[in-house]
């Protein structure tokens, strides 16, 4: 790892030579320069500092990890009181697609507390052995439990890759876990591959979406991502159960935690866009906050539900939960009607994998006809109305 070195007795101002840093990176000390965390290694004070003042030096020793001790693909059991969610078996399925490709196993790590009956439907979704760890002290979600009781796990089985749904638990789990083994952990991958050498191959958007970003960790283990639900298509169930079920135990007293949940309140069952097979989506092209009832008539006449893109949130005619994209919500509808909307990757990396894309858009050039199965140019306005008395008099079948 490259790293500067100051050497003071070059610099005769030290002031004049810590402001030439533009990230504020560098303070005075009893007369000396220090660096601060704040360092970007841009090496401006190299170039512009006194001669020698500052020293660029290229680390060419790397940490080194011995990967024929770690082996396997495992998968984080997100749950609730037992009942696993659905994004575990989509990661079991992509778990077992990498480890056929290095002939390695595929492992479930399952936490909580009265969970070992459920714990067999996972051997029906490809997991060759899955590691139940049922105690008392895991029965609610606390962040130090469950951190230590995973790095017991890891500890005990070494891993090659772990992968973690990007759920409200995964992403608080996964990056504590992460840094416990001062490993890498990509959040919210939307490709996964592995290379020969076990060295996952983790592919997600960045800067805002125009670049897709690939991630390795080639020196370090175990290897983590996360994944959200609806990115990745899930295994269809086995009639047969392969595998087996792996009881693990962590000591009692390392399951302390400074947090005691006093009472669960459950909150009200509300329908989500993840979970809808049709959706109707409300872009820029909607003019005002009141002729989202048009999208909302077409919706509950398909029997689906209204989602938007970001500017509508931002504009709070929407609540975030309704929001599809990067910075919002993954769907896989049968069906989604995209109204008024521009295509920008940030959205269409939310619903590219929908089974049928059917976009209306005024302009002929919008980005959303490259994603779209089915292409309407006209304004929503006129096109939206007509399909609703269409659809009303039985003339189409659109869903």
């Amino acid at each position: 790892m490259a790293k500067l070195i100051v050497h003071q007795d070059k610099i005769d101002d030290v002031q004049s030579f810590i402001k030439i840093c533009p990230f504020g990176a560098m303070v005075e000390n009893d007369g000396k320069v220090e660096l601060t965390a704040a360092c970007r290694m841009c090496r401006l004070c190299v170039k512009k500092g006194p001669k020698g003042a500052m020293e660029y030096v290229e680390d060419e020793k790397k940490p080194t990890v011995d990967k024929s001790k770690w082996r396997g693909i495992a998968v984080y059991v997100d749950h609730v009181e037992g009942r696993i969610h659905p994004v575990t078996f989509e990661l079991l399925g992509k778990a077992r697609e990498l480890a056929e490709k290095i002939s390695q196993p595929v492992y479930a790590l399952f936490l909580g507390s009265e969970i070992t009956k459920e714990a067999e439907e996972l051997l029906h979704y490809g997991a060759d052995k899955v590691f139940v760890c049922d105690k008392d002290e895991l029965k609610d979600f606390k962040i130090e439990t469950y951190a230590k009781a995973f790095e017991h796990f890891v500890n005990d089985v070494h891993p090659a890759a772990i992968l973690v749904g990007a759920t409200p638990v995964g992403r608080q789990l996964a990056p504590r876990c992460a840094a416990r083994f001062r490993t890498g952990l990509t959040a919210d991958c939307t490709v996964l591959d592995i290379h020969a050498s076990s060295d996952l191959v983790q592919i997600r958007p960045a800067f805002g979406g125009n670049i897709m970003a690939e991630i390795l960790t080639p020196n370090h283990r175990p290897q983590m991502a996360t994944v959200r639900y609806k990115v990745m298509d899930a295994p269809k169930r086995t009639s047969d159960a392969h595998g087996e079920i792996v009881p693990f135990d962590v000591p009692t007293e390392e399951l302390g935690s400074h947090v005691e949940v006093l009472r669960v309140t459950k909150k009200a069952k509300e329908q989500s866009i993840e979970t809808a097979d049709v959706l109707v989506v409300a872009g820029r092209g909607i003019k005002k906050k009141e002729d989202l009832g048009l999208l909302r008539e077409l919706a509950d006449l398909l029997g689906g539900q209204v989602a938007c893109t970001r500017p509508l949130v931002e504009n709070g005619w929407f609540d975030a939960k309704h929001q599809i994209g990067l910075s919002g919500r993954t769907v896989r509808p049968k069906l989604i009607i995209t109204c008024g909307v521009s295509g920008a990757i940030q959205f269409v990396a939310g619903m590219n994998h929908s089974e049928n894309i059917v976009a209306i858009n005024q302009d002929a050039k919008a980005a959303i006809f490259k994603t779209a199965n089915y292409t309407i140019v006209g304004d929503l306005y006129e096109v939206v109305p007509r399909l609703i008395s269409d659809i009303r008099e039985g003339k189409g079948d659109i869903a």
